[in-house]
C-alpha cells in the first residue's frame, strides 16, 4: 500500500492534470480504516479542469496536490437538488429538478415550479438515509449552511420570495439534501443539526464537532453564484475570477479553521471532502457526462458531469491522484464503510455497476 501510495504521485503542466503513470486501486479488496469525523464541503457547478489548475483556484489547487485528488469523480445528474439528495440518500428518489421539500404533484406554492410535469413525484422522501444510519450507529450529524436564516429554518430561498419581490436568495434549501427526508422534517432536534456557520464557528472553538456533517457555503461563495438587491459584484459570472475566487477564499477558511482545531489534531482518523453538486451542463466537457451504472433515460444516474474532488485526511495519504471512476454513490458508500456501516443505501450498493469505495484516498499512513 504504502509503495503504491508514494508512487501514485499528482502532477500539474501548465495548469493541466496528469494522469499518474501509476493508477490507485480500486480498493474493494482492502478494508476501510474507522473514521470519527468526516465533513463534506459542497461547491457548485464547475467542471473540474476549471478550478483545479485555475489562478483564481489557487487553494483548491493546493489542497487537490498536496492531499487526495479523485480525479475522475462524477455527479449523477443535473440539475443540483438531485445530487443533494444522493448524497444523503442513495437515490435521487425520481426527483429531477430544484423545487421545495414541501412540493407534491399539482403543488402551487412558491418553489414548485415544475410541479405541473409529467413524472413530478412527492419531494418529501420517507426513505432511510445517512442521517437514520449515523443515528442507529450512535453517531452524531450535522448541516452547516451558511447565511441559513435561523436554525432548522424550512424556507425555500432566504432572502426573497414573493412577499420581498426579492430573488437574489443566498440560502437555497435546494441545497440542503437533509431537508428532503421526513424524518429531517420532522426531527423535534432540527434547530440542532440544520444550522448556519456561526454554530460551526462555536463547535469548531468549543470541540464538539458532530461525527458528520455536510458544510455548505452560500449562493455567492460555493460558485453557484446570484444576483439581486445588495448582491456584490463578484458574486455572479459562472467562469468569473471573482466569482471562483470568493469561493476559494471560503474553502481557504473552512479547512484553515477545521485542520486548526482539537478535533483535526488528535490521534482519531479524521477527513474533509470538498466536491461539487454537479458541472456546469451549458458548457462542453473533456469527460464522459458520468460513470458507476450512469443511464441517459435514467433517473438516479443519468450522469451529472466530471467534478473536482479532493480528499483531506489527518493521518492519510499526501500527493495521491486516484484516477478510479467514482460519483456521489461512491462518496456515500466510503463514509458509510468509514464508520463501520455495513448496508449500503440504494445505488451506493451498486458494485456490479463500478460503485466502489474510495478505498484508497482514506488509507491510513503506516509508520
Amino acid at each position: 500500500m504504502e509503495l503504491r501510495l508514494r508512487l501514485a504521485i499528482f502532477a500539474f503542466a501548465a495548469g493541466t492534470v496528469l494522469t499518474p503513470p501509476i493508477s490507485a486501486a480500486a480498493g474493494e479488496a482492502e478494508t476501510i480504516p474507522r473514521y470519527a469525523h468526516i465533513f463534506v464541503i459542497i461547491d457548485e457547478n464547475h467542471t473540474t479542469n476549471e478550478i483545479i489548475g485555475n489562478p483564481a483556484a489557487p487553494t483548491f489547487t493546493r489542497l487537490a496536490k498536496e492531499y487526495g485528488f479523485a480525479s475522475n469523480y462524477y455527479a449523477v445528474r443535473h440539475p443540483s437538488e438531485p445530487n443533494y439528495v444522493a448524497l444523503v440518500g442513495g437515490d435521487t428518489f425520481g426527483i429531477t429538478d430544484d423545487d421545495a421539500f414541501y412540493c407534491k404533484p399539482g403543488s402551487t406554492q412558491w418553489g414548485c415550479a415544475k410541479s405541473g410535469r409529467a413524472g413530478y413525484v412527492d419531494h418529501t422522501v420517507g426513505a432511510p438515509n445517512l442521517t437514520t444510519q449515523l443515528e442507529a450507529a450512535g453517531l452524531s450529524w450535522k448541516g452547516y449552511f451558511e447565511s441559513i436564516p435561523e436554525p432548522g429554518s424550512l424556507v425555500y430561498r432566504w432572502p426573497g420570495g414573493p412577499a420581498t419581490g426579492k430573488q437574489g436568495s443566498l440560502y437555497a434549501v435546494k441545497h440542503n439534501g437533509f431537508m428532503t427526508f421526513k424524518n429531517v422534517q420532522d426531527d423535534p432536534r432540527r434547530a440542532e443539526r440544520i444550522v448556519g456557520f456561526d454554530v460551526l464557528e462555536h463547535d469548531i472553538a468549543a470541540n464538539t464537532l458532530p461525527n458528520f456533517a455536510h458544510i455548505v457555503p452560500d449562493l455567492c461563495d460555493d460558485m453557484h453564484g446570484t444576483s439581486g438587491p445588495n448582491i456584490p459584484a463578484n458574486c455572479s459570472g459562472k467562469l468569473s475570477a471573482g466569482l471562483i475566487g470568493r469561493a476559494d477564499k471560503m474553502l481557504a477558511r473552512l479547512v484553515g479553521d477545521l485542520t486548526r482545531s482539537a478535533m483535526w489534531n488528535s490521534a482519531d482518523n479524521n477527513a474533509i471532502v470538498i466536491t461539487f453538486d454537479e458541472n456546469d451542463d451549458d458548457r462542453p466537457s473533456p469527460r464522459p457526462n458520468g460513470c458507476c451504472g450512469m443511464d441517459p433515460s435514467g433517473t438516479a444516474n443519468p450522469g451529472g458531469g466530471w467534478i473536482p474532488t479532493i480528499v483531506i485526511t489527518n493521518h492519510g495519504p499526501r500527493g495521491l491522484n486516484d484516477p478510479v471512476a467514482y460519483n456521489h454513490y461512491s462518496l456515500l458508500r466510503t463514509i458509510e464503510a468509514a464508520f463501520g456501516i455495513a448496508e449500503h443505501l440504494g445505488h451506493a450498493g451498486d458494485t456490479a455497476n463500478g460503485v466502489a469505495t474510495m478505498t484508497p484516498l482514506f488509507a491510513i499512513k503506516k509508520h
